[in-house]
């Protein structure tokens, strides 16, 4: 057999088997155990040990640690359209903070405009145990910035954009966030069932950064990140 056979034999190889894919995806493996290349947004980010692991604390600007405002850590990687965002983190409520503080922590991703357009999956750790059931619907959010806050799609959909899921707040928790096009799906703690299903992110099929996330009422810790 011809060495002209032989290559148009292997090139073939190469495009319909599926170890040569044409399109590899990219990932991206960040461990948090520093600051470095994390670009932080009205907070702080700074790295600690916690719970026995090297992690990034978001930590509010002076004078902010009890005001209703949001950190950002803006993540220095790929553009992200479609893919696994999985992250491990751990959020309860800052030491004076509001009785109304949550623990609020979460992922942000197709992030533009420094933080200010973006889709968000967050966390509310203490409402997870709470006596209140209603309380416990709302332990998983889903919210598009700047125009569907918490309030307005709870208003105007009630119980579609958050949902229960068993949270210990200060522990660390892991969270996945499946994105294609405008769909997107948060599992936690490895479940094989997402606990929160949104089919119509609002924002629509953009892309952006990925950025961590927590409330200034919030004493916030990430770790151990990967972006698929």
């Amino acid at each position: 057999m011809s060495r002209l056979v032989l290559s148009l034999i292997g090139l073939c190889l190469v495009f319909v088997n599926p170890e040569f894919p044409l399109d590899p995806k990219p990932s991206a493996t960040f461990a948090l155990d520093s600051a470095a290349g994390l670009d932080a947004v009205n907070a702080k980010a700074e790295a600690v040990t916690y719970r026995g692991r090297r992690a990034v604390h978001l930590v509010p600007m002076p004078g902010q640690e009890n005001a209703d405002g949001d950190m950002l850590a803006l993540i220095a990687g790929p553009d992200f359209k479609d893919g696994t965002i999985e992250v491990e983190v751990a959020g309860s409520p800052r030491a004076g903070a509001p009785a109304d503080a949550r623990g609020f922590v979460g992922v942000a991703f197709r992030v533009q405009s420094q933080g200010n357009k973006a889709e968000f999956f967050y966390l509310r750790p203490t409402n997870a145990r709470s006596d209140d059931q209603l309380r416990r619907n709302h332990s998983t959010q889903y919210i598009s910035s700047p125009e569907f806050p918490w309030e307005r799609l709870r208003k105007e959909s009630p119980g579609v954009y958050e949902s229960y899921v068993d949270l210990d707040p200060g522990a660390w928790t892991r969270m996945k966030i499946v994105v294609s096009g405008t769909k997107a799906q948060l599992y936690v703690n490895g479940a094989d069932e997402p606990c929160l299903v949104v089919n119509d992110l609002k924002h629509g099929d953009i892309h952006g950064r990925i950025a961590l996330w927590a409330h200034t009422t919030t004493d916030a810790y990430f770790s151990n990140l990967q972006v698929k």
